[in-house]
């Protein structure tokens, strides 16, 4: 249960993604949030469509308003760092959609400022809040799939292109997210190739691979140009499999007790049939919000927070690093 009269909130820009924090803030903390901001008029028109929500263009309205503690940053992700800056400056609490910046060093002033100023930084890595990965990671951390092998997902789909970022940054901050959250520890290499069709310079499919330590691995397929939407997550361990296909209107969570053993020197498998495994009805965005409230009243730190965020925005950049490596041609 929140104590919503401790959280007074403004969510700045109502685009897209930005309109779904408005609905679910809205929900959770009614006239409690305070503000809706966006750059753009036929933003008022959206958010007045919600509910008596009061509607401002200019960001200072909401940092010289001392009321409001909370901010949700839903903005073009090259406005994040600045505006993110000045919530802190301003004492404000900072929940910013994915990824936290474009570049790890402002991240890491960003974090940084916020533990001076003892405030609460968290990032929209939403998957992190769907009861399907939270069972898996349940799972992970009681020993049901043994020892962690490999990871792979695929996040498929045909569209939304991009022009200001390539696939890697659209669609792989989700996946790396979850594995980082399953593996507990930070890659020891990260490789990625990929290809470009539509728009110079911008590639619309990229595979990166990442090697952990305890022999750990993970690939990450995606691709904005593919016949059909496919969001599937495998997790191997040496005791049994998970499955999570979010696309599929039931049995999304499958539990596979599948497998080798070492028999005398000799490997045997082991088959069992699969389980589906059920799982909360919950909607991911009103959990994020939830639990960054949350962390807010009673001073914990965010499942999401500005350490995992980094991590995530770090491997990105040494994905990046090795696209451009891998797309360069020999001479």
């Amino acid at each position: 249960m929140i104590k919503t009269e401790y959280i007074k909130l403004a969510v700045v820009g109502c685009g897209k993604w930005g309109m779904n924090h408005v609905k679910t803030a809205y929900s959770l903390l009614g006239e409690n949030l305070l503000y809706a901001c966006d750059a753009f008029d036929s933003a008022k028109e959206r958010v007045e469509a919600v509910g008596k929500i009061p509607f401002t263009k200019n960001l200072q309205n909401i940092l010289d308003d001392k009321s409001i503690n909370a901010i949700i940053i839903a903005t073009p992700a090259e406005t994040h760092y600045n505006i993110a800056r000045q919530c802190l400056e301003h004492g404000k609490h900072v929940l910013i959609e994915k990824p936290i910046t474009l570049f790890s060093s402002e991240a890491e002033d960003l974090l940084n400022l916020s533990l001076n100023l003892n405030l609460k930084i968290m990032v929209g890595h939403i998957l992190l809040f769907h009861p399907a990965i939270l069972k898996i990671k349940e799972d992970i951390d009681a020993g049901k799939l043994g020892n962690l092998q490999y990871v792979y997902s695929n996040r498929l789909n045909l569209g939304t292109i991009r022009s200001e970022e390539n696939i890697l940054w659209s669609f792989a901050p989700h996946d790396i997210s979850i594995i980082q959250f399953f593996a507990k520890t930070n890659p020891t290499s990260v490789k990625a190739n990929g290809a470009r069709f539509l728009q110079n310079n911008i590639e619309d499919t990229t595979i990166t691979y990442l090697e952990y330590p305890d022999n750990v691995h993970a690939h990450i397929f995606v691709s904005w140009l593919h016949p059909f939407k496919e969001q599937r997550l495998v997790v191997i361990g040496d005791k049994g499999m998970y499955t999570f296909e979010d696309t599929l209107k039931e049995g999304k969570l499958k539990f596979y007790p599948k497998g080798f053993t070492n028999v005398g020197g000799v490997l045997q498998k082991f088959e069992g049939e699969y389980q589906i495994v059920e799982i909360e009805q919950k909607q991911a965005l009103v959990e994020e919000q939830k639990h960054f409230f949350n962390c807010i009243i009673n001073n914990e730190e965010p499942r999401t927070n500005g350490q995992h965020a980094l991590e995530v925005l770090r491997i990105l950049e040494l994905a990046t690093d090795s696209l451009k490596r891998n797309n360069g041609k020999l001479e």
